[in-house]
């Protein structure tokens, strides 16, 4: 038997394993290409780019802020950044009275500034090599500032000082023109003083003027006649009350119907007389008459009268001295204890036979017929008058004093308040239930000012508490002297009330709101024009 070859197998053997050898490669190869492959197909990894909105670029257009300044890096963010705390350590050097350093952060500042300038003129930033020296310069002064103590919480607290110092003055200022204002508001403008003695030249020397007065009173029937319009003005203001008269004729449909009583002090009863016998209105019956010629009308009647016999009321109203000034001047001023502020509390014994009046200030324009009201149904009051407690502060506790037991106990804090100026009192019902006697009661208890400081309106609060009917409001328009009206209450208003210190024959008057006072006045009349009233 014939035996193999021992050296067949180790061939055999050889072969085989070169043969594991190469598919071994073979697949280490395509699996090296197959990686290369998959790595050829991934997508490459990109920055992430915010891409801004057209509302973003618009607003960095409008703020010239470019792309370099958004940068971290940025220098010109850097020299603006410096720049701008620099500025307000500059504020803080002059506070503290240091002016040379002052001085020196102002420079760097423009060194700053006119490098950035620089670098906008040629479009290009500026750059580490020339902003290098301006950015450590002004780095030092900043260093140097935070030695001063010029840090935030220093800048804080001197902001504070300033700003208590800035309150205090506007506060001084503020009482300074409010003083000055009223002032301005009580002053009588030499133009309507000249009116005045014009007209008392001319009643004292023209027979023909107390003629026709004399001619009038002839018909003076018309006076207690209660079929007619009766209105009463109470006043020393001559241009004024005639503004009155003359806007109530213009608008009246019956203008031979109404009635005017005007009562004024004797200084102007000669010239009031003298104008209104001198000037026609439509028709329009004027009495006038002097508040001296009142004999009822005496300290022994009346409280106003007699507290202005006390001494320590007189100081308060006329010296101003007794209490160091602690009370607003407006408070202080004497028309509040004037008689003819005081009269419209009389007004049954200043006309006797009358039964329904209108009461009107001298301070308002009448741009209706107001004929109707006379026929308003009052349902047994004796005050028909115009609410104005839309708002909180024109109710009873904003005018009176609740700390006082006598008005807590007898009012609610919370009634509504109403418009002195343009009233309809039935004159009947107020001397049924003895009005005036109210009015006495607590003006008599006033006398210490510890129940209401200012004006008429308090009194005639308490006066008329419960006795008062609401009208509609647009019979009775306010505040055309101190603040700004709607201009459609304006224009649907019956009585417009230039209530306040802007008087519309001031100076100080309310531009917007003159021209309708300036229409009822003929500025064409040569005592107008000779006395310069405009």
């Amino acid at each position: 038997m014939r035996r193999r070859n021992q050296g067949f197998g180790r061939q055999a053997r050889r072969r085989y394993s070169n043969f594991v050898w190469l598919m071994l490669c073979g697949l280490v190869i395509v699996l090296f290409f197959i990686v290369l492959l998959s790595k050829g197909n991934q997508p490459t990894s990109r920055p992430i780019v915010t891409k801004r909105t057209y509302k973003q670029d618009r607003i960095l257009e409008g703020l010239n802020v470019t792309e370099e300044m958004l940068s971290p890096n940025s220098i010109t963010r850097q020299l603006n950044d410096q720049i701008s705390l620099a500025k307000s350590l500059v504020v803080i050097a002059k506070e503290s009275n240091n002016l040379q350093f002052a001085w020196e952060l102002s420079a760097q500042i423009r060194n700053s500034q006119v490098l950035l300038s620089n670098a906008a003129t040629r479009q290009t930033p500026p750059t580490i090599t020339e902003s290098e020296t301006t950015i450590r310069d002004m780095a030092l002064l900043l260093y140097q500032a935070q030695q001063l103590h010029y840090d935030s919480a220093t800048m804080i607290m001197r902001l504070k000082a300033k700003i208590q110092s800035l309150e205090e003055q506007m506060s001084s200022l503020s009482d300074k023109s409010s003083k000055y204002g009223q002032i301005a508001a009580e002053e009588v403008p030499k133009s309507l003083y000249c009116l005045g003695v014009q007209l008392a030249t001319e009643w004292f020397r023209s027979p023909t003027l107390q003629r026709r007065l004399v001619d009038r009173k002839q018909s003076g029937s018309k006076l207690e006649d209660n079929s007619l319009y009766h209105f009463c003005v109470f006043s020393d203001n001559i241009l004024a009350t005639s503004v009155v008269i003359n806007s109530t004729a213009m608008n009246s449909k019956n203008p031979n119907a109404v009635v005017f009583h005007v009562v004024t002090d004797e200084v102007n009863h000669a010239p009031m007389k003298a104008w209104f016998s001198m000037n026609d209105f439509r028709g329009v019956t004027v009495d006038v008459q002097n508040i001296e010629d009142f004999s009822w009308l005496n300290a022994s009647y009346v409280p106003v009268l007699r507290q202005l016999q006390d001494s320590e009321t007189a100081k308060y109203y006329f010296s101003g001295s007794n209490d160091n000034n602690r009370t607003p001047i407006k408070f202080r001023n004497p028309k509040y204890l004037s008689m003819l502020n005081h009269l419209r509390f009389y007004i049954p014994e200043v006309y006797p036979s009358l039964k329904k009046v209108i009461f009107l200030d001298d301070d308002v324009v009448v741009q209706r017929d107001l004929s109707a009201l006379f026929s308003v149904d009052l349902n047994g009051n004796v005050n028909g008058a115009v609410e104005t407690c839309m708002e909180t502060f024109h109710r009873y506790h904003k005018y009176l004093n609740y700390s006082h037991p006598l008005i807590r106990s007898h009012f609610d804090p919370d009634a509504c308040g109403w418009g002195f100026g343009m009233n309809v009192f039935d004159l009947t019902e107020w001397r049924k239930r003895n009005v005036t006697g109210i009015y006495h009661y607590w003006q008599e208890r006033n006398v210490d000012r510890t129940l209401w400081k200012l004006g008429t309106l308090p009194p005639g609060l308490l006066t008329f508490y419960g006795l008062t009917a609401p009208l509609d409001p647009s019979w009775h328009v306010l505040g055309l002297g101190y603040t700004n009206v709607d201009p459609k209450l304006i224009a649907n208003g019956a009585v417009l009330h230039y209530n306040g210190n802007a008087k519309p024959w001031l100076k100080i008057g309310m531009e917007k709101y003159k021209p309708i006072w300036d229409k009822y006045v003929d500025y064409s009349h040569p005592l107008l024009q000779q006395c310069n009233v405009h």
